[in-house]
């Protein structure tokens, strides 16, 4: 109910998001619902996402690895994403996705990734 009347005054819903970067450093931010996973790291100064095409999935540089406990609870990666994810630095058949093509909604609450050690 309290979200419901959140969302009838205007107030932005927001999920607790996780980043690791590769050295261990954790950055547990709140992202608001609508924006991707990339957009919440920049938009808070994470390392580890470079993000050089701006969220149009035409690079690898948002690249990060899904926590084991959230892999199957993500919506399935599109054919691009796929295709771009060749291209990640080291990336894992099943923990490996693009930030970008992650869209934060009040499912990804909690949501934990892990930077690789660089993006290329």
């Amino acid at each position: 109910m309290a979200y419901l009347a959140s969302q009838r005054q205007g107030i932005p819903q927001m999920a607790k998001i996780t980043y690791i970067e590769h050295n261990g450093t954790r950055h547990e931010v709140d992202v608001k619902t609508g924006m991707t996973v990339m957009e919440g790291a920049r938009d808070n100064g994470i390392p580890g996402i470079d993000a050089d095409c701006g969220g149009a999935c035409a690079c690898s540089t948002c690249h990060v690895y899904v926590d084991p406990g959230w892999v199957d609870r993500l919506p399935a990666k599109d054919p691009m994403e796929e295709d771009m994810l060749d291209f990640a630095y080291e990336p894992d058949p099943d923990r490996s996705r693009l930030t970008c093509q992650l869209k934060v909604t009040d499912d990804l609450d909690g949501l934990v990734v892990q930077m690789p050690e660089k993006q290329i």
